[in-house]
């Protein structure tokens, strides 16, 4: 089968042939009909200081992936032709955390896609998956839906874990995980969602996905508008999506006393908060970070939200490539030009 493999460290993947393997006990091979390009494959493409913290070579890349069950290990009980989504966060079931349903932050996890205890991923015709982390699809999803629940579910569970029903929701940074974001806190019940971007291009498409307002941060002080806008009272919910440390360090004034803040961007350079006292303390903020989603509640409620036809997470895609094309893929990624881009692995 072909599949892209990052074969060493460096800036590469290959476009190569490798074999499709027997499932073992536990495991299940599926047909990957669909795979999205996430921020950190573009890391892991690159090999930065990111992709050195999260990854291990040699694997296949690819985690946000739809596919389809064509052969079951040993004493595997899933049916043949089932529709899944893989959930990418390999936990162990033995640890602290995993005791207590948090399997995303696993203190023994692997990692679908990075080559943390599995070198298989979702850029290649076929992959092998321990059943225990495929979502079956219960409602009738294409490929692409099915692919993009693995991003919207961590804009999910952010907007989840800020409790945005009936609140005013500023939300910083409009890419693909921003706009999900914002389109999960309409969908959740927000009062109102503010989007904030640099970019016009994208906060029309902000529009487009449900923002009651949208502000260019170039052209507008953020803070004078969010203060004129509240009555210098300040925003119920921040949920930060750029990883633009700048705007990182400025959410906190941007919010009222009692606030809640979600940091879902990852900042490239250290943060720093010049009036921790009066932004953050003062304030008694609750500060909410997330890492993936709640295994597996997040996989079913972005499910009912997309098929229902209140999150449109295909607006959200901008190109679609062969995945043999893939130099070309990340090239308009890298660019700007693209918001978010599947591949097909069967081309």
């Amino acid at each position: 089968m072909k599949a892209l493999v990052k074969e060493k460290e460096g800036e590469s993947y290959s476009y190569t042939t490798v074999p499709v393997e027997e499932p073992q006990h536990g495991e299940v091979l599926i047909k990957v009909d669909c795979v999205s390009i996430c921020g950190s494959d573009i890391a892991l493409y690159k090999w930065d200081n990111v992709a050195r913290l999260i990854a291990t070579v040699p694997f296949i890349p690819g985690h946000e992936c739809a596919g389809t069950v064509v052969k079951c290990g040993p004493d595997t009980n899933i049916a043949l032709g089932t529709k899944v989504g893989v959930e990418n966060h390999f936990f162990c079931g033995d640890c602290f955390q995993c005791h207590f349903e948090d399997g995303a932050i696993c203190s023994n996890m692997g990692q679908y896609g990075h080559g943390k205890k599995t070198q298989q991923g979702g850029c290649s015709e076929y992959s092998i998956v321990p059943v225990k982390y495929l979502y079956s699809l219960t409602r009738n999803l294409d490929a692409e839906q099915i692919a993009m629940l693995e991003p919207l579910g961590v804009a999910h569970n952010a907007i989840e874990k800020l409790g945005v029903k009936d609140k005013e929701v500023l939300v910083i940074g409009c890419g693909p995980v921003g706009l999900m974001a914002q389109a999960s806190a309409k969908a959740l019940g927000a009062k109102k969602v503010i989007a904030v971007d640099i970019d016009d291009k994208k906060l029309r498409l902000a529009t487009k996905l449900g923002a009651d307002v949208v502000v260019n941060s170039i052209n507008q002080d953020l803070k004078e508008f969010i203060m004129k806008h509240t009555n210098g009272v300040g925003m119920d919910c921040v949920c930060e999506c750029s990883g633009a440390s700048s705007m990182v360090n400025s959410s906190f004034s941007l919010l009222r006393k009692g606030g809640h803040i979600g940091l879902v961007g990852l900042p490239k350079q250290p943060l720093h908060v010049e009036n921790v006292l009066q932004d953050i303390v003062f304030k008694a903020l609750t500060l909410k970070t997330v890492h993936g989603r709640l295994i597996f509640h997040t996989w079913k409620e972005t499910e009912l939200l997309v098929a229902d036809g209140k999150i449109d997470v295909k607006a959200i895609i901008s190109h679609r490539f062969p995945m043999s094309q893939f130099e070309e893929a990340f090239k308009v990624l890298m660019s700007g030009q693209a918001c978010k881009i599947v591949l097909d692995p069967t081309q």
